[in-house]
């Protein structure tokens, strides 16, 4: 009779034990050199001889640096840019300024049950499935599915900025890295809801900031509906000068000494005509510097990416009807893309007007800087007939549209190839000719409607 009191006090005592233990490692999970993205991030920077981005600090570094910090409490943010602008990279740079000090760092994956695990490990929370409460209750915990373990593990987590926030003076920092891989069907718009929700809870306590980074603008779109504390930071791609001094920099810490100085690839005209190719993306210049001939390196990512875009948004003259649809998405692609190039056009005569008038001097090496033609997002609608094209284009990360509604070709590179297949001889007739037969199949399936309708009209009427 002993052994049930004894049992039942042992069992109370044990799940008093395993809750201040829980909420003791998620404590843990924000101390200095947790996150094991930084152990990752620290890693591979162990291995590289010298990190360029010492030598170049971009001009948002400071603002993520004071949000890596808690000092931006009261609010969250929303970083967006398209891929390859380092938005990942200056976050975790920020993360080891500070040692992950108050910093938690998670990345997004559009399996819910895959992101519940990440989420997890970025805690350090084990949802109760290292427990042994299973013995005194009646239901499983993992019954509700992952939304349900997401809302445990943030009751978790608010717990601990609480008590965490008063002690050290500042705000916890919460990171959703890539959180655009989430699926932007009903399932993941009501995790980022979920979220967002404690989000802005946190930042009216002041005790926990989160940033939701992506490189899609559908994320910024859906936050934006129900966002009152919400801050936007866009992270775009390098000025010209700022890639002329990445590209000498990861050049010179990642070819050997005779590679950078000996061969006549390396020399500065040549490095500008590759940056006039692929323009200021980090993720394309790191590719270029590491190649011992830089333009031709420039010239097959060109090559490549035009490649892709035929295989993504080609054009299939006198297409049958079982493409048709594909074909809409095609055609209604490139209508943008030959709106951007005419953009690049016209600044470019603008520039030359200007050089002709004297109003610009620059050297004969360096283009002078144009940035990427922007487009409002109402008259890219207007533009596609589709509007509901232009969030798969994004998707494709063919387009970018930016937190003021401007749409731009993703990249430079991007520009250049589009320009080139437009600027082809017969990419006007061929377009045409696929809008022509778009146009002729839908006249068909009208006729071929209204047949049906009016043999069943008839037929009733025959029944009459």
């Amino acid at each position: 009779m002993l052994r049930t009191p004894a049992v039942f006090i042992g069992g109370i005592i044990y799940i008093e034990w395993y809750k201040w233990n829980v909420l003791n490692k998620i404590e843990s999970a924000f101390s200095a050199g947790y996150d094991p993205a930084l152990v990752l991030s620290l890693n591979a920077k162990q291995k590289a001889s010298e990190d360029w981005r010492y030598h170049l600090r971009r001009k948002e570094q400071d603002h993520i640096d004071r949000i890596m910090r808690g000092e931006e409490a009261g609010k969250y943010y929303a970083i967006i840019g398209p891929k390859g602008t380092g938005k990942g990279t200056m976050i975790l740079d920020a993360m080891h300024a500070v040692n992950a000090e108050g910093v938690a760092f998670c990345e997004a994956h559009p399996d819910l049950e895959v992101f519940r695990l990440r989420l997890g490990k970025a805690l350090n929370y084990e949802y109760n499935e290292d427990s042994q409460t299973g013995l005194f209750q009646r239901r499983d915990p993992r019954e509700g599915g992952a939304a349900l373990d997401i809302e445990r593990a943030l009751n978790k987590v608010e717990k601990v900025a609480l008590s965490l926030s008063r002690r050290k003076g500042r705000a916890l920092v919460l990171v959703f890295n890539n959180i655009h891989l989430l699926t932007s069907d009903e399932a993941g718009r009501n995790i980022l809801t979920q979220l967002q929700q404690r989000a802005e809870a946190w930042a009216a306590s002041g005790i926990l900031t989160v940033v939701f980074s992506t490189d899609d603008f559908w994320p910024f779109f859906a936050l934006r509906r129900n966002a009152n504390r919400m801050q936007s930071l866009y992270i775009g791609d390098l000025s010209p000068s700022e890639a002329y001094t990445a590209l000498r920099k990861i050049q010179h810490d990642s070819l050997p000494p005779t590679s950078t100085h000996s061969t006549p690839e390396s020399n500065p005209h040549i490095l500008h005509q590759a940056l006039n190719i692929i323009g200021g993306r980090l993720s394309l210049i790191g590719k270029v510097a590491r190649s011992t001939n830089p333009l031709s390196a420039a010239n097959h990512l060109l090559n490549n990416e035009k490649q892709w875009l035929r295989s993504q948004i080609g054009l299939i003259p006198d297409c049958d009807d079982d493409v048709m649809d594909e074909q809409k998405w095609s055609s209604c692609s490139w209508l943008l893309l030959q709106a951007f190039v005419e953009e690049r056009r016209k600044q470019e005569q603008e520039r030359d007007a200007a050089k002709a008038a004297g109003q610009q001097r620059g050297e004969a090496d360096v283009e002078e800087e144009l940035p990427l033609p922007a487009i409002p997002y109402w008259r890219c609608r207007q533009i596609m007939t589709r509007p509901d094209f232009l969030e798969e284009l994004d998707r494709k990360n063919i387009i970018s549209v930016d937190v003021h509604h401007d749409v731009r070709p993703d990249s430079l590179l991007t520009l250049q190839a589009a320009r080139q297949v437009v600027e082809e001889d017969d990419f006007e007739s061929t377009l045409q000719n696929v809008r022509d037969r778009i146009d002729e199949i839908e006249s068909l399936h009208r006729t071929r409607e209204l047949t049906v309708r009016l043999f069943l009209f008839s037929s009733c009427l025959g029944l009459c």
